[in-house]
């Protein structure tokens, strides 16, 4: 039997549109997987996986290829909520954002994004390629979400808004990974539970030093620019003083 890689485009083709009920099948196997790998990590077996969204392993293979397959596509619905959430908070190039309820109202479902967080912390924890791949995208996502931000008028430019996107991916999956070092769950898959403690021990002070910054004046920034290499680009002139 042919892998599904192995499938030519013609045949591809050749074959009916796809049915409504596979498109559910296939979000309940994504769903099912994620919150699983959340837990568990990603060395579940196949069949595992399967049995918990109620189908074969047949009929995972057919709709994702492999388990790294499955895997890929919950790192692209991972990365989809992830990105929702950023512009709803954010803001985004039109102009549209979420009001202070807004955010308190996530604030107080969050562990509705325990399997979320779950996920990206195995990820991180799992290492190699496929992780190296998911965080390059995260931070990919954030230069649009970031730049929709800017352009929304509620965030500040920065001088390198690229380097500034990867800084804030890097150090927001390093502080939940200390933390969860530092504070080790009682229950480790229950993820609700850690993204609330997360939440009640970092909150504040994350969204204060966001909201309001840390330094009163701008000479540390100025002295680094000036013995920068290599110096940021014209865009650092244009950039107005905060």
């Amino acid at each position: 039997m042919r892998s599904a890689a192995s499938r030519t485009r013609a045949e591809d083709a050749a074959e009916p549109a796809a049915d409504p009920s596979d498109l559910t099948a296939r979000a309940r196997i994504r769903d099912a997987a994620l919150a699983r790998f959340a837990s568990e990590g990603f060395r579940v077996p196949l069949r595992a996986l399967a049995a918990d969204a109620g189908v074969s392993a047949g009929l995972v293979i057919h709709h994702f290829g492999s388990k790294d397959g499955l895997r890929r596509a919950c790192d692209e619905h991972v990365l989809v909520l992830i990105r929702e959430n950023k512009r709803n908070v954010l803001g985004d190039e039109t102009g549209s954002r979420g009001s202070p309820l807004d955010v308190l109202a996530q604030l107080s479902s969050v562990e509705e994004y325990g399997p979320v967080l779950g996920y990206v912390l195995r990820s991180l924890q799992e290492g190699g390629d496929l992780a190296r791949s998911f965080v390059a995208s995260m931070v990919e996502d954030a230069v649009a979400y970031v730049a929709d931000g800017v352009a929304a008028g509620t965030i500040k430019p920065s001088l390198d808004e690229t380097a500034r996107a990867q800084y804030l991916v890097t150090q927001s999956l390093g502080t939940i990974l200390l933390d969860l070092t530092l504070h080790p769950p009682t229950d480790p898959t229950d993820t609700g539970a850690i993204v609330r403690g997360y939440v009640d021990r970092m909150g504040l002070p994350s969204i204060e030093l966001f909201t309001h910054g840390f330094l009163t004046d701008r000479t540390l920034l100025d002295a680094y620019l000036r013995y920068a290499e290599p110096p940021p680009g014209e865009s650092a002139a244009a950039a107005p003083a905060p």
